[in-house]
């Protein structure tokens, strides 16, 4: 076997490979005696059909089969002899081989990069420092009461606070839509579920009123082929209703299963929940910031294959959500290059982090990964069945562990990093980007 190896541009590699008649008609050879041995062929008994008849009958399928087993186990030894890791698949181009036979061809591929990892002493970062206050569990349990309140019938205009009954018909082009119509049908003008204005068109009407909405179907709207298009609804407002919040006492305690502690065992245990979702919120947003000064403090030639392999599953995922949601994906373009953008991103923080796993020789613990698996199945009515599951399946368990040591990883970096405390709210870290205070 002969090979060759040039570089085009970058991390593009073009390995030649030049597979001797000899070898391969060696084991074609050998592989038609096997055959003569075992073959039925009409005429003949079994296993004494000649070898020159066995040799037209099956010789040009054993010559592909073997060409392409040799084609394989050739790319590892040449990249083995060349010492060579490629990133992804490569791209096989046959090749005109000369007058005495054998077999040839180009393996196009990618190989992955040398990284330089940075000093991660010079590297600051900072992380948010929070605690759970009293107004936050106010808060929360205000939300809690929303989402126990009732309606009941008024006899006034609808405010933007309140629910309206309505029965309704949309129209598109004149023509009823298929899916456009409702009967009893419960709208809060809170809550920002209709397309834009028909809550907004509810607001000041009254029990018993009829009323024309006319709107458009947002430019990203996904079903149907509506999106941008001009609609008539026609409406009929069955009933106005105001909503009727809880006392929060013993009996609102109780609804979430404080049937001892009351109102105290609530806030409690409202408490304790908030605090486990800071502490992960905290954790994350440290992951965030520490992945980013990596990459801001390193310089990673990415393969281009890798981003496009990851580009393209990004983008089928993307897909199959919409299809699910009832989405056309027809319906909604996708911008390839912004895809490829965090493909490209998400492929340079893999490899640094698989550099910085390798250099420094850090294994997964199995101990975190008990505690991961543990951590999810007590979110299922028989925790023992789920942790025998996923124990049970190295692949399911293989995904655990990538997660358990990706985190591991970034612990390891952090304890190396320079960290400063940054005073921060609750509110701030779990809902950025809808509070004045900053995370």
């Amino acid at each position: 076997m002969q090979v060759t190896v040039e570089s085009t541009q970058g991390l593009e590699r073009r390995m030649q490979v030049t597979i001797p008649e000899e070898r391969i008609k060696g084991e074609v050879e050998r592989r038609l005696d096997d055959m003569m041995r075992k073959v039925r062929l009409p005429g003949f008994r079994p296993g004494k059909a000649p070898r020159k008849v066995v040799a037209q009958r099956f010789g040009r399928q054993v010559r592909d089969e073997v060409v392409g087993e040799m084609v394989q186990r050739s790319f590892y030894d040449a990249l083995s002899q060349e010492k060579l890791q490629p990133a992804g698949n490569p791209t096989i181009e046959p090749l005109e081989v000369g007058p005495d036979g054998g077999f040839g061809y180009t393996a196009v591929f990618d190989i992955f990069p040398e990284i330089a990892l940075p000093d991660l002493g010079s590297i600051e970062i900072a992380r948010p420092a929070a605690e759970v206050a009293d107004a936050d569990v106010d808060r929360m349990i205000e939300t809690l009461r929303r989402q126990r309140r009732t309606f009941e019938a008024v006899e006034r205009a609808a405010t933007e606070s309140d629910r309206v009954v309505i029965d309704f018909q949309g129209y598109v082009d004149g023509e009823p839509l298929e899916r456009g119509q409702g009967t009893d049908f419960a709208v809060e003008l809170d809550g920002g579920r209709m397309i834009p204005g028909f809550e907004a068109g509810l607001v000041g009407a009254t029990a018993g009123q009829q009323l024309t909405l006319e709107l458009t179907f947002p430019e990203n709207y996904g079903a149907g082929g509506l999106a941008g298009k001009p609609a008539r609804f026609e409406v009929t407002v069955k009933a106005v209703e105001e909503p009727r919040l809880p006392e929060v006492d013993d009996a609102f305690a109780e609804g979430f299963g404080i049937a001892d502690k009351g109102v105290a065992g609530l806030r409690e245990e409202v408490r304790g929940n908030m605090q486990r979702e800071l502490t992960m919120g905290i954790r994350n947003l440290v992951k965030q910031r520490v992945t980013e000064a990596l990459l801001d403090a390193t310089t990673v030639d990415v393969p281009p294959s890798l981003v496009t392999s990851e580009a393209d599953e990004a983008i089928a995922r993307r897909r199959s959500e919409m299809a699910n949601a009832g989405i056309d994906p027809e319906q909604i373009p996708i911008d390839r290059e912004m895809v490829e953008g965090q493909a490209r991103r998400r492929v340079a923080l893999g490899l640094l982090l698989g550099e910085i796993i390798k250099v420094n020789e850090i294994k997964v613990d199995p101990n975190r990964v008990r505690e991961r698996v543990e951590m999810i199945a007590t979110t299922y009515e028989q925790p023992e069945q789920v942790v025998a599951w996923y124990y049970s399946d190295r692949q399911r368990l293989g995904e655990i562990e990538s997660v358990v040591l990706e985190d591991q990883v970034i612990d390891w970096v952090v304890e190396r990093m320079k960290v400063t405390e940054q005073p921060s709210s609750f509110d701030a870290i779990m809902n950025p980007g809808q509070t004045t205070g900053q995370p």
